[in-house]
């Protein structure tokens, strides 16, 4: 099996645990520092986000296709030259920005946040900026070279520091004030990144192709061509997250002016929104650790063979990214749909989310494939068109939302419609762009076998699920509905042939611990 398939395998094993470690993190966050802890977290956690994709400057991306081409055609010293460019790049910015938001902490706390005590968190986190500066070069070289392996352990190691340092840290700091328990949260996160960046060094020691320190610095002679070759992806690579970034702070400002427009109190925009963005998204998302391990093997395995001008091997890449995140996706999105009310009354005891839920998931699968497409772009030198690709669907996204929810008849229900264009445009745009270069066949029979398994599966799911919950209390009730459903669209998929047992023999070997 292809590199780019073992890579995908890993990253999504290592997803799925990672994904449900983060659960558990919030949680415990949440029950050992308190709303107002959690609060205090979350309004320094955007500022240290956007420091950190500063510092990056897209590089990861950029090195995990510059080395995959250089590794293509066996030469290590272009290699070593991107290893050390993007090291000094990367050291370079964090010794700018890490000084930068840890000096301007108090003036961030006084100008821009309404709660002083912003000031200890921003203080605590500011050290893991070099330190992620650093990790993220080795995971894009390892990822370069197509090991997904040292990337995917390093984020369970992480995400299990840090959860270990949250239980400790937080109660050691509690009992002096709520503002340093949400501080311990950022020192966890520090020693998560921390021990996570040892375990990466490690490996690159460990597995290395040629000695990194050795002519350092001459190395970093005749290294422009090559740091523009990285720029040439990272700044559009950037581009994109800050487009999203602004977006995202720009959305709920929108929402609320054109929700008081029609009408509605601040008070009821605030609840409304919330059950929009903070119930309905986040159950509709969770399917995208699959695209994250999809986009993440996809760039390396693309220039790889892009590099060496095999189309058919780009092709087929992108058409098994597309398929297995459709197949993927389909299932959770028509348990969705059928259970959204049940969801929403088992986790958030409230009923406000379920229609959202029913109104958006029925696109989301665009949204699912919009992550592989951009990662194809990007490894095809399509960064640029990628970047306002994502600029045209916030601007329409945002306009969309201001006409429909500031019109009575719509009001939230604007917003998710807007929501839906935005996210629909972008992936059309995505796809239509790398139709200019790569012809991609559209498999309408394998599309049209998952379509039918995902409608026979939610048909089986919506008149089972009353019958089950006349009869179990209501976590058993959905649990036994999923199960089912799972079981029906597995049987569906091997019965019309979309997949076989080779497939499955094929999936358990590369997660096998004594495969070869």
């Amino acid at each position: 099996m292809s590199k780019f398939l073992k890579g995908t395998i890993i990253l999504l094993v290592a997803g799925l645990i990672t994904r449900m470690l983060g659960f558990l993190n919030r949680i415990l966050i949440a029950r050992l520092i308190g709303e107002e802890g959690v609060g205090l977290y979350m309004m320094a956690y955007p500022t240290f986000s956007l420091v950190v994709t500063l510092t990056q400057v897209g590089l990861p991306v950029a090195i995990s296709k510059r080395v995959a081409e250089a590794d293509a055609k066996g030469d290590s010293a272009k290699v070593k030259k991107i290893l050390v460019v993007s090291l000094m790049t990367t050291l370079t910015l964090s010794l700018i920005f890490t000084p930068v938001l840890f000096f301007g902490a108090p003036i961030l706390a006084k100008t821009v946040f309404t709660d002083a005590r912003i000031i200890y968190p921003i203080l605590a986190i500011s050290p893991v900026i070099p330190i992620i500066a650093v990790s993220s070069v080795i995971a894009g070289y390892f990822q370069g070279k197509q090991n997904m392996k040292p990337s995917a352990y390093s984020l369970l190691i992480e995400q299990t520091v840090r959860i270990i340092f949250i239980m400790i840290l937080t109660r050691i700091f509690l009992p002096y004030g709520i503002e340093y328990a949400a501080s311990a949260v950022m020192i966890a996160t520090v020693i998560g990144e921390l021990i996570s960046l040892l375990y990466l060094l490690t490996m690159f020691k460990i597995r290395k192709a040629f000695p990194l320190r050795k002519n350092f610095f001459k190395s970093l002679s005749k290294t422009k061509v090559i740091f523009k070759e990285l720029m040439s992806i990272g700044i559009p690579t950037t581009g994109s997250r800050m487009i999203g970034s602004v977006s995202w702070f720009l959305e709920p400002i929108v929402v609320t002016q054109a929700l008081a427009i029609a009408g509605v109190s601040a008070m009821m925009a605030t609840k409304q929104y919330g059950a929009l963005t903070g119930f309905a998204m986040p159950l509709l998302l969770l399917p995208s650790f699959v695209t994250v391990a999809l986009s993440t093997s996809l760039v390396p395995a693309i220039s790889e063979a892009h590099s060496l001008k095999q189309y058919a091997t780009v092709e087929k890449r992108i058409q098994q990214a597309l398929k297995f995140c459709v197949l993927t996706g389909a299932l959770p999105v028509i348990i969705l749909l059928v259970l959204a009310g049940p969801l929403m009354e088992m986790l958030y005891n409230s009923l406000s989310g379920a229609f959202f839920i029913k109104l958006i998931a029925p696109f989301i699968l665009l949204q699912y494939l919009q992550s592989p497409l951009q990662s194809a772009l990007q490894a095809l030198d399509l960064a640029r068109a990628a970047m306002i690709n994502s600029l045209i669907g916030a601007v329409v996204k945002l306009t969309i939302i201001f006409t429909l929810a500031s019109n009575p008849s719509f009001g939230i229900n604007g917003v998710a419609i807007g929501i839906v264009v935005g996210f629909v445009l972008v992936t059309l745009l995505h796809y239509a762009t790398i139709l200019k270069v790569i012809p991609l066949t559209f498999y309408a029979g394998y599309y049209a076998k998952i379509l039918i398994t995902t409608v026979l599966t939610g048909f089986a799911g919506k008149y089972l699920y009353p019958i089950f919950a006349v009869q179990l209390p209501l976590l058993f009730a959905i649990f036994t509905t999923v199960i089912v459903m799972c079981g029906i669209y597995f049987l569906f998929l091997l019965f019309l042939k979309v997949i076989n047992k080779g497939d499955i023999q094929k999936a358990v070997s590369l997660i096998s611990p004594n495969r070869k």
